[in-house]
């Protein structure tokens, strides 16, 4: 674990062997940014899409949250950072791409199966987590006497898939999606093995790349 120290000397290390070797890109950045994919990630420090994906500054606009949620679009009821995000992303930078990625071992998902941790209340947490309910209900209805990991797997796979619906409510990406200015991807990460499965949207199954 890192204490402020180490960040420190973290960014001057970064500093002096990358931004000065990259000064070309960030000056090109200054000027705007064009990123042609949004991901929406977890906040788990063990999951950053940016090193999973080997991409550079300015490759990736990137919304991370507990267990990489997509909340239905909705009018009111108070402040929408993902919803911003994906407005943003969508409607001003006009990105290509926007990719899901879950991960195992999400402790989110992990919330909504089995509950908070003792001590914690969960006031904000619970409510969010909810939205990968409807996820959990459709793994129940299949799962055969599946143990504690595999269900768990299971479930945020399938909150991926939640997610990925949830994006197509949204009327600015409806509109792309149907002009096909748009396509949406749902990855999840094996954080044990480093092996990476895509979605296919005809088989309905996560699909291992080689």
């Amino acid at each position: 674990m890192s204490d402020i120290k180490q960040l420190v000397a973290g960014f001057r290390q970064f500093h002096e062997d990358y931004f000065r070797g990259e000064q070309g890109l960030y000056a090109a950045l200054s000027q705007g940014q064009n990123p042609s994919t949004l991901v929406i990630a977890c906040s788990d420090s063990r999951v950053d899409p940016a090193i999973v994906m080997n991409a550079k500054p300015g490759d990736l606009f990137v919304v991370r949250n507990v267990a990489n949620l997509v909340p239905p679009y909705e009018k009111g009821g108070g402040y929408h950072g993902v919803s911003a995000a994906l407005e943003f992303g969508v409607c001003s930078l006009n990105v290509e791409n926007i990719i899901v990625m879950g991960h195992k071992h999400c402790g989110g998902i992990k919330v909504l199966t089995e509950g908070m941790p003792e001590g914690i209340d969960g006031e904000f947490i619970k409510p969010w987590v909810s939205i990968a309910k409807p996820a959990m209900e459709r793994v129940k209805q299949l799962a055969n006497k599946q143990d504690k990991t595999a269900f768990l797997c299971d479930c945020e796979r399938e909150a991926i898939k939640v997610s990925l619906e949830n994006l197509a409510t949204f009327p600015f990406i409806q509109t792309r999606l149907a002009q096909g200015n748009l396509t949406l991807h749902g990855w999840y990460f094996d954080i044990e093995d480093g092996a990476m499965s895509v979605f296919d949207e005809q088989s309905k199954q996560f699909k291992q790349v080689d």
